[in-house]
């Protein structure tokens, strides 16, 4: 494993790519625990208006998230990416200055998110897209293994310093970190150097049309026998966990009475393990197939979150929440370059844009309906309940994905099952 790992580091392009990624990735866990402390603490908002800030930052996956997958398999995706970094650093550090000014508002805030989210959408679909043009088919899911490594990284580190700026300094500062750390990673990928074609045309120009390839990218994915499963669990999964997501911060500073240090160290406790579960997961990928190890894992997620129905204030309100996160993480880690590279591998390049935006489309969309739902049913009913609710969905997903034949697929070089060999 640790070869595998070096044989991707010596690809300089993947080298500049995973560290533009890394900068990029710890900047946006530091402002992911600001905005929230910064809704909380400085405009003293609501889980109502939390849910309806988070919704804002992803209802564009809902919105134009299919469209964004059309875009980028028509142009070179890593001029898109260097484009969406810096409109993100631009805009994040407008939330910063207006915060410390005085002329924030949760209005204003969820615009300005909503803008923030537009871009990363198109960035998010660029970025899994590009990936398999860095490095060679047989180097992938060692690549997605170092770039899931370093994610989790940034997850435990991302939260530890953000609720340290946000003690020590405020949120508003947090959240401008963020924007210099965008700004950084554009100039990182500028430096990125890779042969990438313009995307031809299919041959024939009413290909080319928006709704055709749109209805190609999304005959793909749910027509495909394991990947059409695969994202329907996924889009259950992401639905239920951002139903947690968005009442976890308010139950743990208002109800089991947390600082922002405290829960900085209960949401880095996902990335310390979920790094452990990265470096861990092309191995039992090749042991025991894609599929088998990525449904087990489906299983960890509802299990987790349970966990924090266990926790009650006092001085160890903080154990129950960090076991929960870390088997949360865990779970994460392992999954996560398997589920990345086979969906990479079995999709032809020209339609891997369509693809991850037709999925991340409506996985992050969700959130858009999931987090005011989350909020509201938190509000109404106490955060506790919300959780619950939560992690029934999660189960949920878990036996959606454990009854496909999802379960079954494996890729070249592993055990087989179902046997999937990579698109070409």
């Amino acid at each position: 494993m640790t070869g595998e790992l070096g044989g991707v580091s010596r690809h300089a392009a993947f080298v500049r790519f995973w560290v533009a990624d890394a900068v990029s990735n710890l900047g946006t866990f530091v402002s992911t625990l600001a905005l929230q402390l910064l809704l909380i603490e400085t405009l003293d908002a609501d889980q109502v208006a939390l849910g309806v800030v988070r919704a804002a930052q992803w209802l564009p996956y809902l919105l134009f998230g299919l469209v964004a997958g059309v875009v980028v398999d028509r142009v070179r995706r890593r001029p898109l990416l260097i484009g969406a970094d810096a409109v993100c650093a631009a805009l994040l550090a407008t939330v910063g200055l207006l915060a410390l000014t005085g002329h924030l508002t949760v209005p204003v805030l969820a615009g300005l998110v909503f803008v923030v989210g537009s871009a990363s959408m198109f960035f998010s679909a660029a970025h899994q897209s590009l990936l398999p043009t860095i490095v060679p088919a047989s180097s992938l899911a060692s690549a997605n293994a170092r770039l899931s490594q370093t994610y989790a990284a940034t997850q435990s580190l991302g939260p530890l310093v953000g609720g340290a700026l946000v003690r020590l300094l405020s949120a508003p500062v947090a959240v401008l970190v963020d924007a210099v750390s965008y700004a950084v990673s554009a100039l990182v990928l500028a430096t990125v150097r890779v042969d990438e074609r313009r995307p031809e045309a299919t041959g024939h120009e009413h290909d080319r049309h928006l709704w055709t390839e749109l209805r190609e990218g999304a005959r793909w994915v749910y027509r495909h026998a394991t990947l059409g499963p695969y994202a329907v669990s996924l889009h259950l999964w992401f639905f239920a966990n951002a139903v947690v997501t968005t009442v976890l911060v308010h139950y743990a500073t208002t109800e089991l009475r947390l600082d922002a240090l405290a829960v900085g160290l209960v949401l880095a406790a996902a990335g310390v393990t979920g790094v452990l579960g990265a470096g861990l997961a092309p191995r039992l990928g090749v042991r025991f197939g894609t599929g088998r190890v990525i449904t087990a894992m489906e299983w960890l997620s509802p299990a987790a979150y349970a966990l924090l129905l266990l926790a009650q204030p006092g001085p160890y309100a903080v154990v129950w929440p960090l076991a929960a996160n870390a088997l949360f993480g865990l779970g994460l880690g392992l999954k996560g370059p398997l589920e990345m590279s086979y969906r990479n591998l079995v999709t032809p390049d020209r339609l891997r844009g369509r693809m991850n935006a037709t999925i991340r489309s409506l996985n992050w969309g969700s959130i858009a309906v999931a987090a005011p739902l989350g909020g509201w049913a938190a509000a109404t009913w106490g955060d506790r309940t919300a959780i619950l609710a939560g992690v029934v969905g999660l189960a949920v997903s878990a036996v959606v994905l454990w009854c496909s034949p999802y379960r079954r697929v494996t890729v070249e070089g592993e055990r087989p099952a179902v046997t999937v060999t990579p698109a070409r």
